[in-house]
């Protein structure tokens, strides 16, 4: 089978797995393989997993691994074709009708065209890496929408004509499950689930993200986040605030505040919603780093 192009020359699951390191992503043998088949195969590579897991960041170190320019769309609820194609810039084609004395003006050429994520890697399959994010915000008639356009790669504009991708773009959809997606989406990707990192890989993140955080503060700060997560918080702590929380401690404490008042004082870098920082409040001496980071 001859790879596709989109691989950058990137010839296996390990070398895009070292590749994603160079661009401080570890990503596991799993993550990394299922990116890999995605670029080879052409399809789309759907992350799901938990908030705060990395599944945007994993989109953009592969933009960044590919050298391409990432075309990011976010998902919301009531996000419509407008919003994720194209659409007109009203404003200036009134503009334009008033101080026009052409009689030809047209008002659907390019100069009045606002482009869309979709439409903008359609036009640069090739540059682009176009990451869906939180695909499970939209609702289903998008994502129904959403699926006629990962078939064909093309979309039709009344005024101008239809624009096709010459080649599938790179395309990464993320969803954090609040509600399932549907089977004909799912059966169009390559799937990868993101989980929690481990302790030991999330220790290797803390220190590839924080070069100020000394290890031994970054393996207390990561049991801690561990013992967190398994506590019914609404907004567990995620990859990213585990690095935040040990720079915000590591800068507390080099500027005076003892271990684990400096955990304790940067605990809203850690847990960011009130109900959430009273439940915990009641068990901090338990959570909290002590003296394996002195």
């Amino acid at each position: 089978m001859a790879i596709r192009a989109s691989t950058s020359g990137i010839s296996s699951p390990i070398e895009l797995r070292e590749a994603l390191v160079g661009a401080q992503y570890l990503a596991g043998d799993d993550l990394a393989t299922a990116a890999y088949l995605a670029l080879a195969l052409g399809k789309p590579l759907l992350l799901e997993g938990a908030p705060g897991v990395g599944k945007t960041e994993a989109a953009k170190a592969l933009a960044g691994v590919l050298g391409r320019r990432l075309v990011r769309m976010q998902c919301y609820e009531g996000i419509d074709a407008s919003a994720a194609l194209y659409d007109w810039n009203y404003p200036r084609q009134m503009l334009a009708i008033r101080q026009s004395t052409e009689a030809g003006l047209n008002l659907f050429s390019e100069e009045f065209l606002l482009v869309r994520p979709l439409l903008d890697a359609l036009r640069s399959p090739r540059t682009t890496l176009l990451l869906i994010d939180e695909i499970d915000r939209a609702d289903a008639e998008f994502e129904a929408f959403l699926l006629e356009f990962l078939s064909d790669f093309s979309i039709s504009i009344p005024e101008t004509g239809t624009v096709r991708a010459d080649e599938p773009p790179v395309v990464v959809l993320t969803s954090n499950r609040t509600r399932d997606l549907h089977e004909a989406l799912r059966r169009r990707c390559v799937y990868h689930w993101i989980s929690y990192p481990d302790a030991s890989l999330e220790t290797e993140i803390v220190m590839a993200r924080a070069s100020s955080v000394a290890r031994a503060t970054a393996e207390a700060v990561v049991a801690s986040v561990g013992l967190m997560r398994q506590e019914p918080l609404a907004k567990p702590p995620g990859v990213a605030e585990t690095v935040e929380w040990a720079e915000a401690a590591t800068l507390l404490n080099a500027q005076g505040a003892r271990w684990p008042d400096a955990f304790r004082r940067a605990i809203g870098v850690a847990v960011k919603d009130q109900d959430d920082l009273l439940y915990v409040a009641p068990m901090l001496d338990r959570l909290l780093p002590g003296e394996a980071v002195q």
